[in-house]
């Protein structure tokens, strides 16, 4: 389909979930091809629920919820926005380190089994909730443009 949208060498193309069913190997590739018509001019719209996908494809980003834009800015700023650059999950988080995140407001997400926290600062925060609360439950990570999405229109199933 790719191929066939690039015959009259367009200078738009508009894409509904590119990369839907793929292999990881062949979603990679039509990345690759679609980075490099970015750099020779092509202008891509793309729509689709792959938030890994929109972040190494896009340069800006509209987040939409029943029909309405919620937020609408570079996949970094979102992110640093929204999620901050690091996130932390606890999982069977205790009651005292609840309360710490609470009492320093910290943002965070409190859900049935764990404690999502995110922030900006990994290697104060990060040091002392690992040395005080959690030695070996935590995952640090990147926060990332699903972060945003969920934080955005929330985790529950939708019909």
């Amino acid at each position: 389909m790719l191929a066939r949208a690039l015959i009259n060498e367009p200078t738009l193309i508009i894409l509904d979930e590119p990369t839907t069913g793929l292999d990881p190997q062949s979603r990679h590739q039509v990345w690759d091809k679609l980075k490099d018509l970015q750099s020779r001019g092509l202008t891509l719209v793309l729509t689709t629920h792959y938030m890994e996908e929109a972040a190494n494809l896009c340069h800006r980003i509209v987040i939409m919820d029943h029909g309405r834009i919620l937020v609408q800015g570079s996949p970094d700023g979102l992110i640093r926005e929204f999620a901050g650059t690091s996130v932390i999950e606890v999982e069977s988080p205790g009651e005292e380190l609840q309360s710490f995140v609470e009492q320093k407001q910290i943002s965070h997400e409190k859900l049935a089994d764990r404690l999502i926290i995110y922030t900006d600062d990994l290697n104060g925060l990060g040091r002392i909730i690992r040395q005080k609360f959690c030695p070996d439950k935590c995952l640090f990570r990147s926060g990332s443009l699903e972060d945003v999405f969920l934080r955005l229109t929330g985790r529950e199933l939708r019909e």
